[in-house]
């Protein structure tokens, strides 16, 4: 007689609560065909799991949070670093339990070709031609003795 198959499946990462990041999901798994984890800032901390789609393009499946750089508080994740809270602020929502130290929150909205370049952008731009002014004017004032 064929011995029985086991219904139990792998635990998904951070299912249990026993590692050393919280993982926020933006988008399934499933979208996916590569994954690659990226170090964003300071060693450690915050990383960013960047997905490949079947098409080649990338977009962030999730982001890992370090235990150290965040805590729970009634089901909602809670920054304990800047790393974190600048993270937390850049979502499209604020992350909420799934189960263990997973959680989900929406992506930032994806701005149309036709409503850029934003307030924002606009703001940068200025603000970096006005930099590259300044170095040339500082260039040319040690050059002119």
């Amino acid at each position: 007689m064929p011995r029985a198959l086991s219904a139990r499946k792998r635990a998904k990462p951070g299912s249990r609560g026993a590692g050393r990041f919280f993982h926020i999901e933006l988008r399934p798994s499933n979208q996916f065909v590569a994954f690659r984890v990226q170090d964003v800032g300071a060693p450690g901390g915050v990383e960013r799991v960047a997905g490949q789609r079947a098409s080649g393009s990338w977009d962030t499946a999730k982001w890992l949070v370090e235990k150290s750089h965040a805590h729970v508080e009634d089901g909602q994740l809670i920054a304990d670093s800047l790393e974190a809270e600048k993270l937390f602020k850049s979502l499209g929502s604020a992350p909420v339990q799934v189960a263990g130290d997973r959680f989900r929150a929406r992506p930032r909205r994806d701005i149309p070709e036709d409503e850029k370049p934003t307030p924002a952008m606009r703001r940068a731009q200025a603000a970096n031609i006005k930099k590259a002014q300044a170095a040339v004017r500082k260039r040319r004032k040690v050059a002119a003795p």
